[in-house]
């Protein structure tokens, strides 16, 4: 038996929803007012790794003691022309502020880049297995752990919450990336990033280093800035003193 149309109650989705998220996003901290030595400087990181800066957000950190005179209006302009996007602003005077509303740029307050750091640290409960272990409970971080089994094309990207493991190798023109550690047990011949959310003590592993780019925390080398003679080695990459550091396995 058929029911009546009017019988029916059809439940409509929703047209928009919100959703909490974390983005790692670089933050170009200003310690000149120089527009024109700015440009040559971004000039020159960008001639480094044209595709890591490509089409790149941005938020623009200014410091207050020596970037207090400048026109926001032209630095952004330059960033454009460059082909970053500037999102945000952080520091900086009330002047600097209005100007920055006038072009749609929000002002990030203390209280959010904080939320954004917390947003970085790992996640920690506390488990007991019975009432025997109450006394010696630990705390498990939980982290994300993605597996890839296939290799990694030229212009594909592959991210993950937590630590990436690729059993495949990674092809030039192709990008990996995790908020924790890397591991890839076949050629590395694209780019490598981790601890994109600047977390220093992620590590990148591979068995065989002929990378475009490496990267932890932000801190980057490109091919031409790697040690030849950890070319084509098994190899683990990691952060000291804001060095990246090849050390072979």
């Amino acid at each position: 038996m058929l029911a009546s149309a009017s019988s029916l109650h059809i439940v409509s989705k929703a047209t928009l929803e919100f959703k909490s998220s974390s983005f790692n996003i670089p933050i170009l901290v200003l310690n000149s007012a120089s527009l024109i030595e700015i440009k040559k400087e971004l000039i020159e990181k960008i001639s480094q790794a044209p595709d890591f800066f490509k089409e790149s957000p941005l938020i623009i950190d200014l410091n207050l003691t020596v970037t207090q005179y400048l026109s926001i209006e032209s630095l952004v302009q330059i960033l454009r022309k460059l082909q970053f996007f500037p999102i945000g602003v952080q520091g900086g005077t009330s002047k600097q502020h209005e100007s920055a509303a006038n072009m749609g740029l929000p002002v990030l307050s203390v209280k959010l880049i904080n939320n954004l750091k917390l947003a970085s640290q790992p996640v920690e409960i506390t488990t007991t297995k019975n009432s025997e272990t109450n006394e010696q409970s630990n705390n498990v971080s939980i982290i994300e752990t993605k597996l890839i089994t296939h290799p990694i094309r030229s212009g594909q990207r592959v991210y993950s919450k937590g630590d990436l493991i690729i059993l495949a190798q990674v092809s030039a023109g192709a990008e990996v990336l995790a908020i924790g550690n890397i591991h890839i047990y076949a050629p590395l011949r694209g780019r490598a990033l981790a601890g994109i959310e600047g977390n220093t003590q992620s590590r990148i592993f591979c068995t065989n280093l002929q990378a475009q780019l490496i990267s932890i925390a932000g801190n980057y080398q490109i091919q031409d800035d790697l040690d030849v003679n950890m070319s084509n080695k098994s190899v683990q990459i990691f952060l000291q003193e804001h060095a990246l550091i090849i050390k072979e396995l």
